[in-house]
């Protein structure tokens, strides 16, 4: 399979064109805001991240920063900072630009406030965007897509008709050549031994296991039991009894096929085929981290309905049961409800998304995009000083 993508310099495909505004602090975040409202082809997101953070926390913050603005679905990239943060946005630009795109830094402080900075990123950007659009999509192989899977607002069908839909479809990528992400370590808990069996290597194997048990340990560390969170009250009222109930379902996002590597949160593949990228089962965080990673595309099944999207990956959003696909018709993509029913079968279904991630790579738009659901979030791992 092929479709019609942006070859980046370094080497990577992207299905969109984006022109990213960067903001690494919060404090720019709503500067960002207005640079995106007045000119278009731009995007951006805010966040509460990028100052008095340290350690691992500090490293994995950075690094989704600088792999939002390496994603290959982004032309070039403004890095917007405010100036007297940790996160300083010129160290976030060198990493970006070691991708060889075009990226500018910016300063708030250094503009002389507000106004002058929103004009100054304005005209970057007007002319970033004109370049952007005079790149001109050509002929790739399905073998350059990473596609995110993730599940959201889970019910009794989820583990029935999307997730093994999904998985279907994760196993068409990666026999083209491609690579599929599964994601949210906290809901795999009961299910892990599923996947690590199928672990390329016992090193594989050992990080899968590794993985689970410092998920677990954050909440034992914590005094509390991470199954009062999850499943949530919506899981339980869709008719999921438990957390292991629910990773099952999920596991099966994974498909059949081996297990080639498990990478942290915001980290790149390195390798082809099915990746376990370590994520919290909270739905932005987990799209992020897959994005920050270089997923150009995810899959999201949902049971419950969600408007969830990313501001530079398009997000597919498949339902598990007919009536809440009919229900929020306008937030969802595909129904895969469908199985339930008893008029597709699973496998029926996992090629009708492969020819829908077909007609995205191509330009299709997805629901969140049309909405404009620039969802943004990271996984925080210590505590704000």
């Amino acid at each position: 399979m092929q479709f019609w993508g942006y070859r980046r310099q370094d080497g990577r495909v992207g299905v969109r064109n984006h022109v990213l505004i960067l903001p690494t602090i919060t404090c720019a975040t709503q500067t960002a805001q207005r640079v995106t409202e007045l000119v278009s082809g731009t995007v951006t997101f805010i966040h509460q991240h990028g100052c008095a953070q340290v350690g691992t926390d500090y490293d994995q913050t950075a690094r989704t920063y600088a792999g939002m603005g390496m994603n290959p679905n982004v032309y070039g990239v403004i890095v917007l900072g405010l100036g007297c943060e940790t996160h300083q946005a010129h160290r976030i630009g060198d990493e970006i630009a070691k991708c060889g795109k075009p990226v500018e830094t910016v300063s708030i402080q250094d503009h002389g406030g507000t106004l002058q900075t929103i004009a100054e990123v304005a005209k970057i950007a007007v002319k970033m965007v004109q370049d952007a659009s005079m790149v001109q999509r050509e002929l790739c192989d399905f073998s350059e897509l990473i596609v995110g899977t993730e599940c959201g607002g889970s019910d009794a069908c989820s583990g029935l008709s999307a997730n093994p839909a999904v998985g279907r479809t994760s196993d068409l990528v990666v026999q083209q050549g491609g690579t599929a992400i599964l994601a949210e370590t906290t809901e795999l808990i009961g299910a892990e031994h599923l996947i690590a069996n199928r672990a390329a290597n016992d090193q594989v194997a050992k990080k899968a296991y590794a993985v689970i048990k410092m998920m677990e340990n954050r909440s034992i560390q914590m005094g509390v039991d991470i199954r009062t969170g999850n499943p949530s009250p919506g899981n339980i009222e869709g008719g999921l009894s438990s957390l292991e109930e629910k990773s099952l379902g999920a596991a099966t996002k994974s498909g059949t096929t081996r297990l080639e590597e498990v990478i942290d949160y915001a980290q790149v593949p390195t390798k082809k085929g099915l990746v376990w990228m370590d994520t919290p089962g909270h739905d932005i965080e987990q799209l992020t981290g897959m994005v920050a990673g270089g997923a150009q595309i995810v899959l999201f099944t949902s049971g419950r309905g969600t408007p969830t999207g990313s501001p530079i990956a398009p997000v597919i959003k498949i339902s598990t049961n007919t009536p809440m696909f009919e229900r929020m018709n306008e937030n969802m993509d595909l129904n895969a409800g469908t199985i339930v029913d008893g008029i597709e079968t699973v496998d029926e279904v996992g090629r009708r998304i492969m020819d829908e991630i077909q007609h995205v790579s191509n330009g299709k738009l997805t629901k969140a995009e049309i909405l404009k659901q620039h969802d943004f979030g990271i996984w925080r791992i210590g505590p704000t000083f």
